[in-house]
């Protein structure tokens, strides 16, 4: 079987001579687990969860053209979060981090309710960090195997070294995975917001993608294929959000919808643990760790 943590982390360095900011490698759990294919169960709810901050939500709406090319921007994305996740290098993953600094600097405004926004804000910017953190012990929580409790110190250790590589202040990070949880009920309490751009992003879910690029056969083709996935997809985005959220956006849940819910992730766990562990990532996340493994080294 193929792992994505196939050799022995070295030893820490001093906390003294530790490097501002780090991009994930070969040994990191965050390749492991940001590579998970299962991840895209719970794709929907990040997305709606980082939309939620007045901040990037009004900077989504004034600023994408994700309407326009859905797909151009989803491509576009999985393309900047393979580099920043340094599944093609370390060098490469630091350009795409000051890259993506560089080009929220021009990302402001005013909003619908007139409040001035920047999408570097300190507050906002971290946010959307903090959902990639978020989704993958949730994912592993609902549809893999929990983690345990040194799993989840090291992949959050990652998370920060990450962060500081995107430019986020130290300052602005919990110190641990209990201050994170802690900062992460406070925000979904009390600052995410029914706005906009969350609005339309459910309008959207009602319906598959359009047919991408080139599409060589019938737009009703397209459909009668896209839309079971489609389905599901929004399913488990509305399963996966926290509670509070469902009832400020409006979504309706009951009873039956979480036991057949509850049934949905019990399949994919069964499935998750009778996959071999190569086919249980992203291409480009097994593609990585092939290349680590043949590696001087490796």
């Amino acid at each position: 079987m193929e792992s994505l943590d196939t050799r022995t982390s070295p030893a820490p360095e001093p906390a003294a001579r530790r490097p501002a900011g780090a991009i994930p490698g070969p040994s990191s759990l965050t390749w492991r687990y940001a590579g998970d294919w299962r991840g895209v169960f719970t794709s929907r709810s990040t997305l709606l969860l980082q939309v939620a901050h007045p901040v990037v939500g009004a900077g989504v709406a004034d600023h994408s053209a994700f309407v326009e090319d859905r797909w151009g921007r989803l491509m576009r994305t999985l393309e900047s979060a393979n580099d920043f996740l340094g599944y093609r290098g370390e060098e490469r993953g630091r350009t795409e981090a000051a890259r993506l600094r560089e080009i929220h600097k021009d990302i402001k405004g005013v909003d619908a309710e007139g409040r001035r926004y920047h999408a570097l804000n300190p507050e906002a910017y971290l946010w959307v960090h903090a959902t990639l953190y978020h989704g993958m012990v949730h994912t592993q929580r609902v549809f893999g195997r929990a983690l345990e409790p040194a799993e989840e110190k090291r992949l959050f250790q990652e998370w920060r070294d990450l962060a500081l590589a995107l430019g986020i202040t130290e300052r602005h990070l919990p110190e641990d995975p209990a201050a994170f949880r802690d900062y992460f009920g406070d925000m979904v309490e009390n600052r995410l917001e029914n706005n906009s751009t969350v609005e339309l992003l459910i309008e959207l879910d009602r319906k598959p993608l359009p047919p991408p690029p080139k599409w060589p056969l019938p737009k009703a083709a397209w459909t009668g294929i896209a839309l079971p996935p489609s389905r599901v997809l929004r399913r488990t985005g509305i399963a996966t959000l926290p509670p509070v959220l469902r009832e400020r956006f409006g979504l309706p849940w009951t009873t039956a919808d979480q036991v057949r819910f509850d049934v949905f992730a019990r399949s994919v766990r069964a499935a998750g643990a009778a996959t071999p562990e190569r086919l249980l990532y992203s291409p480009i996340a097994a593609r990585a760790a092939r290349r680590a493994r043949r590696a001087p080294g490796g």
